[in-house]
């Protein structure tokens, strides 16, 4: 299948960094937002599906939390579809099961049946899209990737504060069946922004060579050797941890300032606020972390996003009044748009191009499982101490812990590392595309003591372009 070898964003070539990348970019970025807008926004129907069913809130809290599973969870299985088959069939097909999933949820006459369409089948067509939109993203970019990656963020934030309310209208004016329709309808958009990924088509070159290419991009699906890079292995273990409290804040500042005996609307205004902020500081972050000072640094930006965002949950628990918790959800929405900013920047760094449609997919895998843990630990503390000082407490501490492993692992463990053997590897293949797809006749004229000569004259050049600082985190 040439559409496969063509997709998968071989070595030889080079990210525009512009051009039609700045459509993928717009795609990416109305994926982004689906995805992880999409679960919290279908909060807004749980009271009339509790009204429907008679069912507890505890009951459809399953279905955002389903869903969220589904996009983590589902990670490995999408790494091995876009490997086999490519990024823009892969995201086409997502975009129809996202859909089909909340048109059936809308005909549903339980709540199991919804947790199978709008939690399962829509939860596999978003990560079937996510993904996807992640990996054409990193190989359309290269020198502009740390802002792209923070555009693309952005979506997150932006779809959140348009789809709640959407949701409250729909709701209001055709009850949750009808609005669910009309969600499944708006999904059916994730096939267009799947059909903008268009893969980048390598030059043209020997029937020989294509077809080595074409056995080499099928002989695996799922890339494990990606944790035979210690700086991966850190990184996975230190997102894991850091999804056990990321997501906790945002969960529960609400009713946080309910049991302070402020106003429903009050108390809501709240999130607004922090998605308001968190829209600006996600691109800035981009453009910080772009700088060519910063980002051979990026991964200690990191670092110090999380640590930001560690310590401002720390602050938040303190708060006895709304303008401190008004305060705290501006800081945290700094921090917060930060680390969504960084989180795959710093993976794409880590593992290059070729082997981040396996490692993204793998990393999502090991958060699911903390993201399962995290919000429902914190709520069975909440119900024990009857207190919201101790969840942010236990959220700062482990965000913070989170930074500190990626931080000292990376200086301590990863810095030491040679990575020539690997690099070179990497040269050498990328010398070898380039002299199968540019010999000409004439090239081949060339003398050869002119080519000793040069070598003679640059036996580091290799070298140089080896120990890039920000692929060897």
């Amino acid at each position: 299948m040439g559409a496969v070898v063509a997709d998968d964003g071989p070595s030889g070539i080079k990210a525009p960094d512009g051009g039609w990348g700045w459509a993928v970019l717009f795609g990416c970025f109305i994926i982004t937002g689906f995805s992880y807008a999409f679960p919290k926004a279908v909060s807004v129907f749980f009271k009339e599906l509790i009204r429907e069913f008679g069912i507890g809130y505890s009951d459809t809290a399953w279905i955002s939390s389903i869903l969220l599973a589904m996009l983590y969870g589902t990670g490995p299985l999408c790494s091995v579809c876009v490997n086999r088959f490519g990024c823009r069939p892969v995201m086409l097909v997502g975009g129809l099961f996202a859909s089909m999933g909340m048109v059936i949820a809308s005909f549903c006459t339980s709540i199991v049946q919804i947790y199978l369409t709008a939690g399962v089948i829509t939860g596999l067509g978003l990560a079937l899209n996510f993904q996807p939109s992640l990996i054409m993203l990193n190989r359309y970019f290269d020198k502009r990737r740390p802002l792209a990656n923070g555009l693309s963020a952005a979506g997150s934030p932006v779809f959140l504060c348009a789809l709640s309310p959407l949701g409250q209208i729909l709701q209001h004016e055709y009850g949750w069946r009808g609005g669910f329709l009309i969600l499944g309808g708006m999904l059916l958009n994730c096939c267009v922004c799947g059909a903008l990924m268009r893969p980048l088509e390598p030059p043209k070159k020997s029937e020989s060579t294509e077809e080595a290419a074409e056995k080499k991009v099928k002989k695996k699906l799922l890339d494990f050797s990606v944790f035979k890079d210690g700086g991966f292995v850190i990184y996975t273990l230190a997102a894991s941890i850091m999804v056990l409290g990321l997501f906790v804040p945002p969960v529960f500042v609400v009713s946080y300032a309910k049991d302070l005996g402020y106003q429903d609307t009050k108390a809501a205004f709240l999130l607004t606020i922090l998605g308001f902020i968190d829209i600006f500081a996600r691109p800035i972050c981009g453009m910080v972390a772009g700088l060519k000072w910063v980002r051979p640094r990026c991964v200690y930006l990191f670092s110090f996003a999380m640590i930001f965002n560690g310590f401002t949950d720390l602050m938040g628990s303190m708060s006895v009044d709304y303008g401190g918790l008004v305060v705290f959800c501006i800081f945290f929405g700094i921090s917060y748009g930060m680390v969504g900013a960084l989180q795959f920047e710093v993976l794409m760094a880590i593992v290059g191009t070729q082997k981040f449609s396996s490692a993204i997919g793998l990393v999502l895998l090991a958060e699911a499982m903390a993201v399962l843990i995290g919000p429902p630990s914190a709520g069975k503390l909440l119900d024990a101490t009857e207190k919201y000082m101790f969840v942010f407490i236990i959220a700062g501490i482990e965000v913070t812990t989170s930074a500190l492993v990626l931080a000292l692992g990376n200086f301590f463990c990863i810095k030491k590392k040679p990575e020539e053997p690997h690099t070179k590897e990497a040269v050498a293949e990328r010398e070898e595309l380039n002299k199968s797809e540019d010999r000409t006749p004439e090239d081949a004229k060339v003398d050869s003591i002119e080519v000793e000569q040069f070598l003679k004259d640059e036996p580091e050049k290799n070298g140089e372009v080896v120990t890039n600082p920000e692929t060897s985190v």
